[in-house]
């Protein structure tokens, strides 16, 4: 075992986080978590791995096995706030957050991914005492049929467990929302929406009611599912569910997304090159769905099995090229089908946007995602708790959702009354389990869930937003 450097400057709400780990999960991490303020120690056996991260990122390294009380006990289990275990062995993150908690007090994290553990995550949670399990496949899957809801969406994330959503999507030309202040949407569509960021011309902005919306904007607005139906059908935007989906590629994601998707009605087939995995597909995967044995960037295999004929296509190889191009492809076959590709890699997002592919999905950084929102929660929670937080436009925004308790001088006022931080909305409010979209005669509750948008980062109570 060896030192790599030595451990960053303390932060005055900094926390101590040693990740387990450092492939391209544990490099996010690394790299999100540093930039807000954490003390990160990095743990992993290759020291090319821990030389490439020590010397970009203000952080320790230890060269080791996490599973090891020496290791960790000189990466600093002891003092640590947190552990996040991201190695490729589900097995061994498991191990290694149960040894973390018999050796310190620190909430742990483990990445499990294997389908085998997928009934029994609550189970090993409650019995190892594990304070997170993530499956990336399984959130994958869970944001891909989220966007199959909505199927003219670019990203659709959901608050308050699925009761309002937040959805972004490009305005067409010739819409009917070109030339509309946003003063006058609610009352002229009719619709309890609210429009909280736009991006024009790669510039973002939280709006206010003078803005005039118009074609090629990318807007996110926050409503409630069924508000969201029936904003995009009187905008005359597509809003019909699918009803059919090709799989191109039979990996874990298309697993645990098939399943729901059958679920929902949907006739899906899948497309997989691999002989055995089509076989144990066969046996797990319901009847009525189709699997086909083939090479899925075959262009005559896809011809026969009649692609453009299906509502939606998702390419879910291992490469991401190949997701890409097939994306590419279902789009000049079918122009109105609905793709979503899977990208593993997170560099030259930029890049990939450029090529307009519509929905693009990043296991990977789901996954940071959902951890850096745990992490952020436990630095602060007085006065409220973080529940979910969106990095939303590549990260030039957030979306929050605060859980508001105990006696606060904020609360029962009245919000036209608070003095809230510039570039900030406060766009939704669930109430004893109701959602509405607030006013400035309305007020934050002892209780309430409160949803605020924006491009200020770094928050971890809900007092943070006054100004």
């Amino acid at each position: 075992m060896s030192i790599f450097k030595k451990p960053a400057r303390m932060h005055e709400k900094a926390m101590n986080i040693i990740i387990v780990g450092v492939g391209k999960v544990g490099a996010t991490l690394a790299d999100k978590l540093t930039a807000e303020g954490n003390n990160v120690t990095v743990v992993d056996k290759n020291p090319k791995f821990l030389n490439r991260i020590t010397t970009t990122y203000d952080i320790m390294g230890i060269k080791g096995n996490g599973s090891s009380y020496g290791t960790l006990i000189e990466a600093g289990i002891e003092t640590a706030d947190l552990i996040i275990a991201v190695t490729e062995s589900d097995e061994l993150n498991l191990l290694c957050c149960t040894l973390a908690q018999n050796l310190g007090s620190c909430a742990t994290i483990a990445r499990v991914r294997t389908p085998d553990y997928g009934e029994e995550l609550p189970y090993l949670r409650d019995k190892l005492g594990i304070s997170l399990i993530i499956n990336p496949e399984l959130e994958a899957a869970k944001e891909i049929n989220r966007l199959l809801h909505f199927p003219s969406a670019i990203s659709v994330n959901a608050f308050a467990k699925g009761s309002v959503d937040m959805i972004t999507f490009k305005i067409p030309q010739g819409n009917t929302l070109c030339g509309m202040h946003l003063a006058g949407l609610r009352a002229k569509i009719g619709v309890n929406v609210l429009i909280c960021a736009v991006e024009r011309n790669s510039e973002l902005v939280i709006p206010n009611g003078s803005f005039e919306l118009a074609a090629g904007d990318v807007i996110s607005f926050i409503a409630r599912p069924e508000d969201a139906y029936s904003f995009f059908s009187i905008i005359g935007i597509k809003s019909r569910k699918i009803s059919s989906a090709m799989l191109i590629g039979g990996g874990r994601t298309s697993f645990y997304l098939t399943n729901r998707l059958v679920k929902s009605g949907v006739k899906v087939k899948i497309v997989e090159t691999n002989t055995e995995r089509c076989n144990e597909l066969a046996e797990i995967l319901p009847d009525k769905v189709i699997i086909v044995n083939g090479d899925g960037t075959d262009e005559s295999l896809l011809k026969q099995e009649n692609m453009s004929e299906y509502d939606a296509v998702i390419p879910l190889t291992g490469i991401d090229e190949e997701n890409i191009l097939l994306t590419l492809y279902a789009m000049k076959t079918s122009p109105d089908i609905k793709t979503i590709t899977k990208v593993d890699h997170i560099g030259f997002t930029n890049v990939i946007e450029g090529l307009e592919l519509g929905s693009v999905v990043y296991p990977r950084l789901m996954t940071a995602q959902i951890i850096r929102t745990y992490a952020r929660a436990r630095k602060n929670s007085i006065g409220s708790n973080i529940e979910t937080i969106y990095r939303i436009f590549d990260d030039r925004a957030e979306a929050i959702e605060f859980k508001i308790g105990g006696a606060a001088n904020y609360l029962n006022v009245p919000l036209k009354q608070l003095k809230l931080k510039n570039e900030l909305l406060i766009a939704a409010i669930i109430r004893a389990g109701k959602s509405f979209i607030p006013t400035g005669d309305d007020s934050i509750q002892k209780n309430d869930t409160v949803i605020i948008v924006t491009t200020h980062s770094g928050f971890s109570n809900i007092s943070d937003i006054f100004a």
